[in-house]
């Protein structure tokens, strides 16, 4: 079995998990921290998508896994969207808190 499937597939378990908390705050309270958690899950989901469309050889036009092509500008797109906007909104949401 590919070991890159494996490890998105392992990646999509606790990003998952965090997408579907965000939503439910964001549901909950309609917040702007809350909907950039929603939008940084989407993210992180959209790096997680990316990998498993590299393992399995979905779009081959994308020429997964190369520099210079689509699917790396998606992965690395999605993973800025998603390591900023998150920890961003959790930070927002966690201070208004106290």
């Amino acid at each position: 079995m590919n070991v890159t499937l494996v490890k998105a597939l392992i990646a999509l378990v606790p990003v998952s998990m965090m997408l579907v908390g965000s939503v439910i705050l964001f549901l909950r309270c309609k917040k702007v921290s809350a909907f950039l958690q929603v939008v940084g899950g989407a993210g992180l989901i959209g790096v997680v998508l990316t990998h498993i469309g590299e393992a399995l050889r979905l779009f081959p036009w994308m020429r997964w896994g190369l520099e210079q092509s689509a699917g790396h500008y998606i992965d690395l797109g999605s993973a800025v969207l998603g390591l900023t906007l998150f920890p961003a909104g959790y930070l927002s949401w966690a201070l208004r808190q106290r």
